[in-house]
């Protein structure tokens, strides 16, 4: 007797060529996009593109943007995109949304950037106390720099120099989070450019969910602070297992070292991030890309012991120079934009119709891959999801790194990007905003379901 067939499994060498013929189809949608790459290459912007990481994205050139507006995207060559990248969460709220524009078109008569605090700060205040619970704040104008300044606060708080960090983490370019545990050293991550300093002298990295290797580092007493994503986002999605956060809160303060959650990603969960959700109490919190609506701007929350500490430890006598703050950051735009964001985009209301969205769209997904018994699943924070390449939920880097297949994830997005529907540019990673419909979802499912009706299968036994 056969033994049962246990799911399907992609064809390699096929699976190439339908790659190969949706890189064509996608080229052929987009003449003017690919004469405009062809000329950006030989000039100007470095390889072509203005930041070197749209470099990183599946499809054979960037398809270059005349508009966008709600979750639709319009590019050069007239092609309209439903777009479920939003910007890596930028424009999680929508493009262009009514409240941010009306805020920017107010305070153009005002003037932009003072260095000095505009009527907007104190409101700005309150509503970051009300929705992340926090009392003291700062801002900044990206998460990188956010999650830099939190850094040297924690250090600045309990004197110690070395801060812990996970497998597979993304924190921005703060130098001490750009490293990969190798062997289980830790050693500066091989694509770090330039640096001088290896960061493995002040970080640790570990195992996401790994309570023994945790215990094993704090019991050195020398962590100043853990940095983490509250569902780890950036090697696939990884969610904590169940009690976990409640250890890592307890084992940390018993050893007087600061917890930060970088909440840049989660705040897809709801208003006030996981951690207000889930009852993570947080000593230090970072939000970037859309807190603001996708204008760029950040902040950055402590505690009043962190605060008072460092401010304490500030000589009255010296002027900045303190490596946290920059000329920009806390500008009069920024604070106009995001109390808008924090007061009219941020609201139960909208996530609630995200949440909704977001768990059609799981469901519908869910339902296609197992009409086709691929060993595939999805997971899932707030509004936000991705689909696995394994059959069970991942709980730590290797896993992620095991499932990961960039064959795949490229036919993937490209093929549904012929479709009309845009992902991110890694992990099939998708976003709901509130602009999201019904209808989009339901036309997202059936182009789903007709590029997975192209995959090559054949049945694993």
């Amino acid at each position: 007797m056969a033994p049962p067939i246990s799911g399907n499994v992609v064809v390699r060498p096929a699976l190439e060529q339908r790659l190969a013929d949706e890189n064509a189809k996608y080229g052929a949608q987009r003449p003017l996009s690919s004469a405009r790459a062809s000329r950006n290459s030989k000039g100007g912007f470095s390889s072509g593109v203005p930041m070197h990481w749209m470099r990183d994205w599946p499809q054979p050139f960037p398809m270059i943007i005349e508009a966008a507006r709600g979750n639709r995207l319009r590019d050069i060559d007239g092609n309209e995109i439903v777009d479920f990248c939003l910007g890596d969460t930028g424009a999680m709220f929508g493009h262009a949304p009514a409240p941010v524009m009306q805020a920017m078109r107010r305070q153009e008569t005002r003037g932009l950037t003072y260095m000095l605090p505009s009527d907007d700060a104190e409101r700005v205040g309150e509503l970051l106390q009300e929705h992340f619970g926090l009392p003291c704040w700062q801002m900044a104008v990206t998460a990188s720099d956010a999650n830099r300044f939190a850094l040297r606060a924690a250090r600045t708080a309990t004197g110690r120099k070395r801060i812990l960090v996970f497998d597979g983490c993304y924190h921005g370019t703060a130098e001490d989070t750009l490293v990969d545990l190798v062997d289980g050293k830790t050693v500066a991550r091989r694509s770090l450019l330039g640096q001088v300093q290896d960061p493995s002298l002040t970080t640790v990295m570990i195992p996401f969910n790994d309570r023994a290797a945790l215990i094993a580092e704090l019991s050195k007493n020398d962590i100043a602070c853990v940095i983490a994503e509250p569902v780890m986002t950036n090697c696939g999605m990884i969610l904590p297992e169940e009690g976990f956060w409640e250890f890592l809160r307890a084992e940390t303060r018993k050893v007087g070292t600061l917890l930060l959650l970088d909440e840049t990603h989660t705040i897809s969960t709801g208003p006030g991030g996981y951690g207000r959700a889930h009852g993570i109490e947080a000593d230090l919190f970072v939000l970037g890309k859309p807190v603001a609506g996708g204008l760029p701007a950040a902040v950055w929350g402590m505690s009043q012991t962190v605060n008072d500490k460092l401010f304490a430890a500030r000589p009255d006598s010296e002027h900045g120079h303190s490596g946290i703050g920059t000329t920009l950051a806390g500008n009069a735009l920024q604070l106009a934009c995001m109390r808008a964001t924090l007061e009219e985009l941020m609201t139960p209301e909208n996530y609630a119709r995200m949440l909704a969205g977001a768990e059609a769209l799981e469901t519908g997904i869910k339902a296609l891959i197992t009409e086709h018994t691929l060993p595939w699943h999805t997971a899932r924070v707030g509004a936000r999801l991705e689909i696995v390449f394994s059959p069970k939920p991942v709980t730590d880097a290797a896993g992620a790194r095991a499932a990961a297949d960039a064959t795949l994830e490229s036919f993937l997005h490209v093929a549904l990007l012929n479709r009309g529907f845009l992902l991110t540019p890694f992990h099939n990673m998708m976003l709901v905003s509130p602009d999201t419909t019904e209808a989009d979802i339901v036309a997202f499912l059936a182009a789903f379901g007709e590029v997975l009706n192209l995959l090559p299968l054949e049945a694993k036994r």
